[in-house]
């Protein structure tokens, strides 16, 4: 074994489906002289190449681009959302955060509203609907306004830009003892509901989409914060204070927002 590859003891949880069994299963003898220059998904590429040329069925996980931009990778590693490795997806962490020797257990995402496909494959479908329920603003298209056509402080554009760094990759409600997507569900409306654009639909908005939240089967925020520190985008919090504020008012003015 050289210096660039290390050897591992890895653990993978293996499920058929939503309704079947499932358990971790050893399979360290396909994890050996791992690169440490591989990403995470790499070396579960190589390991499922070892176990394909042995007639057995490789491990089920979800990815595509494969730069922490889609949203679509994700397990928790030894415990934790997307790994040790900080405002980081599964994609980006690579092989050299551990040592040689090293014990991993790879597990799916796990929430009510995040039903397993298969191994660490789940379904996050709920997303899409909690944004369906009120993610888009009304302005018309067409050709390109001037650029101080409409004055938007810098505060406010920024802020709706950290907002819109969210990738919907769900490390927030595997990371949540509640299993709550509050932390998604408030980015997705604070990058509209801080711009002026956002501002025709804002309570209407906010109302919908917190009742997807709900219907999915997501629990409640409790402040644990555990969302903020398994973001991969490092997200705030402070954006499920503004969600709850723009609740309230939605809750105790008309759908327009005006009073009643």
């Amino acid at each position: 074994m050289s210096d660039d590859t290390i050897d591992l003891k890895l653990f993978v949880w293996r499920q058929e489906g939503p309704d079947a069994p499932g358990d971790f299963q050893d399979y360290s003898k396909y994890a050996k002289g791992v690169s440490t220059h591989a990403s995470f998904l790499e070396m579960l590429d190589l390991v499922n190449e070892r176990m394909s040329a042995d007639g057995e069925r490789p491990i089920v996980f979800d990815h595509d681009c494969r730069e922490g931009i889609c949203g679509c990778c994700g397990a928790v590693i030894n415990g934790i959302p997307h790994g040790p490795q900080k405002q980081t997806t599964t994609c980006q962490l690579h092989m050299r955060q551990f040592e040689n020797g090293a014990e991993i257990y790879v597990e799916p995402f796990r929430a009510g509203a995040f039903p397993i496909v298969k191994d660490l494959m789940v379904d996050r479908s709920s997303f899409d609907d909690i944004i369906q329920a009120g993610g888009f603003i009304s302005v018309r298209t067409g050709s390109a306004p001037d650029a101080n056509e409409i004055p938007i402080p810098k505060e406010s554009a920024d802020a709706s830009m950290d907002a819109a760094t969210c990738i919907g990759c769900g490390a927030c409600v595997a990371a949540c003892p509640n299993a709550s997507a509050s932390l998604f569900t408030a980015a997705k409306l604070a990058h509209l509901n801080m711009l002026p654009q956002g501002q025709a639909e804002r309570y209407k908005r906010t109302r919908l989409m917190i009742q997807a939240h709900d219907d999915a089967g997501f629990g409640g925020c409790t402040n644990h914060r555990e969302c903020e520190a398994a973001c991969p985008k490092g997200i705030s919090t402070d954006f499920i204070a503004r969600a709850n504020r723009d609740l309230l008012v939605a809750t105790v003015t008309g759908k327009d927002g005006r009073l009643v």
